[in-house]
Order: C-alpha cells, then sequence, then structure tokens
C-alpha cells in the first residue's frame, strides 16, 4: 500500500499552499481595486455582468461571468471546505470532544460576538439587520497568508490553531448561508436534490471508491440545489460529507482513501485559481468620492466594527475565559500576545465575507457595495493589526519545535 508522508508533513504542505494561495488572493484583491478605480473601470464592471450563458434558472436570469464565479466556481470551493470538514472529525484534529472543545468555543464565540456588534452598529437601520452575518466569518487562507510573511515568529501551533478555529468557522458560516439566506424553497428541486444525495450515500455504503461517480453526482445535485432556491454552494459541502474516507491516524493522507484523493486534487485549483478568481470578481469596489461619511456609514462601520473588535473579542476573550476556567488548555507553545495576534488575524473576513455579503442584500448593488468596503476596512485593519503584533510578540522557547498531529510542541516548558 503506497501512502503519503505522516501527519506533519501533510500538514506543513496545507499550510504551505494555504499560505501561497493568501498571497495570491492579496494580490489578486489589490489588483482589483486597481483596476476598478482606473480608466478599465467601466470594461471590469461590465465583463463581469455581461450575460455571457444559459438561464439555468427564473431567479439569476441569464448566466454572466460573476454569476459563474459565485454560483459554480465557488461550490467547488464549499466542496473542499467539506472535505476538510469532514477529514478533521472523523480522522483530524477535531476527531475527539478533547480536541474540539477549544476550538469549537473559540470559533462560536468568533462569530456571535461579531455578529452583535455589527447589529449594534448598523441593526438599527432600515433593511440592514440582513447583513448580521457578514462579519462573522474568517478568510484561512489570508489569515495563513498573513502568518507566512511572519516567518518562524508565528509557531507551528498557532498556525495548526487557527486553521481549525477556521475550519469550525467555515461550519458555522455555512450553516448560516443555508438557513438564513434562503428566501423561497422549491419542494420539487428540493426533493430532487436530496434524492441524488440519497444515491451518492448508497455508492458510499456499497463500498464505491471510484470517485467519477461522485463527481458525476455533485454536479447534478449542484442543478437541483439551484433550482431548490437554496444557495447553490451548498451542494459542494453536502456532495463533500459522503465522499468515502478511510481512516488512516497513522498517515491521514493515504492514497487509497477517496476524500484525500479528492482534497488534494482540488487544493491547487481552488487556492491558487478559484479563490483568487473570486477575489478579484468581487473585491473591485469603486472608491470615487470615498471619505469618511462613507466609511462611518451604518453598513460599512458595523461590518469593519464586527470583524475587527469583535473577532479579537470573542476569539481572545473566551480562550483565556476558557484556560482561566479549566475548561481547555492554553495552544502550546504560544504566547498570550501571540494568542492576541492570531485572534486579530481572524478578523481578516474576505472570502466569506464578501461571499455572505452578496446574499444578504440580492439586487441592492449599492449596499452591496458598501458592504465590500466594510470588508475590505474591517479585513485590512485586522491584517495590519495582527501582523504587528505578531511581528513584535515575544515567544516561547518551545515555538520552534516540531508539532504532534494535535498541533501541540513534542516537549513543553515548564
Amino acid at each position: 500500500m503506497t501512502r503519503r508522508a505522516g501527519p506533519v508533513s501533510a500538514l506543513r504542505d496545507f499550510l504551505r499552499g494555504e499560505a501561497a494561495g493568501g498571497i495570491i488572493l492579496m494580490a489578486a484583491a489589490a489588483l482589483a481595486l486597481i483596476v476598478a478605480n482606473g480608466p478599465l473601470g467601466d470594461a471590469y464592471h461590465n465583463l463581469l455582468h455581461a450575460p455571457i450563458g444559459p438561464v439555468l434558472t427564473d431567479k439569476l436570469g441569464p448566466m454572466t461571468a460573476h454569476l459563474w464565479i459565485n454560483d459554480g466556481l465557488m461550490a467547488v470551493f464549499f466542496l473542499l471546505v467539506g472535505l476538510e470538514i469532514k477529514r478533521e472529525f472523523v480522522d483530524g484534529r477535531l476527531a475527539t470532544w478533547q480536541q474540539r472543545r477549544l476550538p469549537v468555543l473559540a470559533a462560536a464565540a468568533g462569530m456571535a460576538v461579531p455578529a452583535v456588534i455589527y447589529l449594534i452598529a448598523a441593526g438599527g437601520a432600515p433593511g440592514l439587520a440582513a447583513g448580521w452575518a457578514i462579519p462573522a466569518a474568517t478568510d484561512i487562507a489570508f489569515a495563513i497568508g498573513v502568518l507566512a510573511l511572519l516567518g518562524s515568529r508565528a509557531p507551528a501551533s498557532l498556525k495548526l490553531f487557527l486553521t481549525t478555529v477556521a475550519i469550525v468557522d467555515d461550519m458555522g458560516a455555512v450553516a448560516i448561508i443555508a438557513i438564513a439566506y434562503t428566501a423561497s424553497i422549491d419542494l420539487i428541486a428540493l426533493a430532487a436534490a436530496a434524492a441524488i444525495l440519497a444515491l451518492m450515500m448508497a455508492l458510499n455504503r456499497r463500498g464505491v471508491t471510484a470517485l467519477t461517480p461522485y463527481m458525476i453526482g455533485a454536479a447534478i445535485l449542484w442543478y437541483a440545489v439551484l433550482l431548490s432556491g437554496v444557495h447553490a454552494t451548498i451542494a459542494g459541502v453536502l456532495a463533500a460529507f459522503v465522499i468515502p474516507i478511510k481512516r488512516t491516524p497513522g498517515a491521514p493522507d493515504a492514497a487509497d482513501s477517496p476524500l484525500h484523493r479528492l482534497e488534494h486534487a482540488l487544493h491547487p485549483g481552488v487556492a491558487y485559481a478559484i479563490v483568487p478568481l473570486f477575489g478579484f470578481a468581487n473585491a473591485g469596489v469603486s472608491l470615487a468620492g470615498m471619505g469618511l461619511e462613507q466609511l462611518l456609514a451604518p453598513l460599512p462601520l458595523g461590518i469593519a466594527a464586527g470583524l475587527f473588535l469583535g473577532k479579537q473579542i470573542g476569539i481572545f476573550g473566551s480562550i483565556k475565559l476558557a484556560v482561566k476556567l479549566g475548561f481547555a488548555s492554553k495552544p502550546g507553545g504560544a504566547t498570550w500576545p501571540q494568542i492576541y495576534g492570531m485572534s486579530l488575524l481572524c478578523g481578516i473576513g474576505f472570502t466569506m465575507s464578501l461571499f455572505i455579503g452578496a446574499l444578504a442584500f440580492p439586487g441592492d448593488a449599492a449596499l452591496v457595495e458598501e458592504a465590500k468596503i466594510g470588508v475590505l476596512l474591517g479585513s485590512l485593519l485586522s491584517a495590519i493589526a495582527g501582523y504587528l503584533v505578531l511581528r513584535f510578540a515575544r515567544g516561547d522557547a518551545v515555538n520552534n519545535l516540531p508539532v504532534n498531529g494535535n498541533g501541540d510542541p513534542t516537549t513543553r516548558s515548564g
């Protein structure tokens, strides 16, 4: 049996890929802002929104490049997210309750507090309450990309913990999209989607390990979910949950595990193409006439405050409280200033926040643009502040020691 390297090497490969993808995402977002505010600004928007495809559903109308990216390619992104969630819960760092406690608590608080701050700042304005979930998300690629710029100043255990929190955060974001941003349901299409999913589950139960039947089923499932009124990207997560996985504690990236094969096949395309393309298509907001009054408008202010203040309060506060009460142990090899810096980086909401922003205000281009400004501002403040805190924070003596499968140093200091 041929197996890939053990868990530490696999994890390093994952973090290295996320870091590179995050840096490319930063460049794509910056390029979008430059193009949208330059002489090609009109061409940029016209290209994204010009009809280029068939009418797949009357609700969406003719498909455009923007729709293909947000509803089509992002379904592949969510498929990868679903695979990572399943892997971690079945055979990874979230396989036991002891491993789940602190990341789940931190992620939950890191979603709840930003939502509350947003509602305090913007919820009272007419029509803005629907945006409560925009600052609740964390962009793992962007955050890991910033950590990569710090090199050894960011301990491996901190990168592991941030990754785990972000994966739990993704679960919450997927649930929010499925429940909170589904306006109407086509029961016939939903029943068809359920039947397709049941067929894929039957393939799993019968021991089918070839990926082709599952990929065909995932494509049909995507179309059924699109017709149902639930956002089509949810099909990616549902499909991921029925992909077979082989439990391999000694080598979690075994070549004969279908889930691991698919995850490794998808990751480069998602990290280096789909997510940067999404960033380029969604970060291009016009800054013409932008002043302090526009930045302090309820919507962008609420989102920026939720990301920058809410994330650090929710995540750092919950970790500090959990450790103080003995509910969980502090992430090994990281000092409190470093954990605070990581909490700041969790305020980089970018990909998921932009995505939810478009869902929160359908058909209102002005509010979607305001939401983008808030996401960009909050994410930028979080990235800069988190980088600076981690850049100058003093680390433990064990920071550079190798970590085990749970992300803890193999030797702890007294």
